[in-house]
């Protein structure tokens, strides 16, 4: 645990959402989403222009490329294309299966748990126009995610009427099923919400850290996905980095700053 000082040195987002390359063979590619950034259209935003498969289609010259797995919109992190229908098949299954190991960062409000298993299962959240045609009440679905806490701060702001100071910790999720905001809803569940969630977080929080750090992204990226390659049969382990602006922000929070620490 560490103590900090509220820092007036700003987090600066990445404006340009721009996409890089992390892995690309004859059968796949891997990129590092960021924040803000959708996967492909939707009818969530129709006034949107960019979106990750136009961007890693470019990035590779043009070539089609097939989603086998999603990260939400404000989550950064890895995502996995398939470069061909049958290999786009194959690690769709692997997913489904529970054959890819995925690991994830978050900054939490609070301090959570040494480590722990949360097993609650979600119900399905339908959108109004893009699930329009989808039935209102199907049973919740089974739902598991694993998680270790790394680090953990108070900081001295009272950001909540309640305390005089504010507690974060910084967690590794291991999501064992793949639901709709899955890792959202479950810390929201543990009342350790990912700060920077505007749909299942909290408002005062998100606002601290907006105002104080200048930090305006969901504080959740998808670090390191674990396989077996389709076609080479070779275990494979794709990760993103932090980035600056994140390690600049543990720093700040008294953690370590440096890829190699997380």
């Amino acid at each position: 645990m560490s103590v900090a000082a509220v820092t007036a040195e700003p987090v600066v987002e990445e404006p340009s959402l721009k996409l890089t390359l992390l892995y690309q063979d004859e059968w796949l590619v891997a990129v590092n989403k960021p924040s803000g950034l959708l996967v492909h259209r939707s009818w969530l935003d129709k006034a949107e222009t960019r979106f990750a498969m136009q961007m890693t289609r470019d990035l590779i010259g043009g070539r089609h490329v097939y989603p086998v797995h999603r990260l939400d919109r404000p989550t950064s992190g890895v995502l996995l294309f398939a470069l061909s229908p049958a290999v786009a098949r194959t690690l769709t299954e692997a997913f489904t299966h529970r054959q890819v190991h995925k690991e994830y960062l978050a900054l939490v409000r609070g301090w959570a748990p040494e480590q722990g298993v949360i097993d609650y299962p979600l119900k399905e959240q339908l959108d109004k126009i893009a699930d329009a045609m989808s039935a209102p009440d199907r049973p919740a679905q089974d739902a598991v995610t694993t998680f270790r806490r790394l680090h953990q701060v108070e900081l001295p702001h009272a950001v909540s009427k309640k305390h005089p100071t504010s507690r974060y910790s910084l967690v590794k999720l291991f999501p064992k099923t793949g639901r709709k905001h899955q890792l959202r809803r479950h810390m929201a569940h543990l009342f350790h919400p990912i700060v920077g969630d505007t749909s299942h977080g909290d408002g005062r929080h998100n606002r601290f850290y907006r105002e104080q750090y200048g930090c305006e992204r969901l504080l959740l990226v998808a670090r390191t996905l674990s396989f077996i390659h389709p076609v080479l049969k070779v275990p494979m382990r794709i990760q993103a980095p932090l980035g600056p602006q994140l390690l600049q922000l543990f720093a700040e929070l008294g953690w370590p700053a440096s890829e190699s620490d997380y």
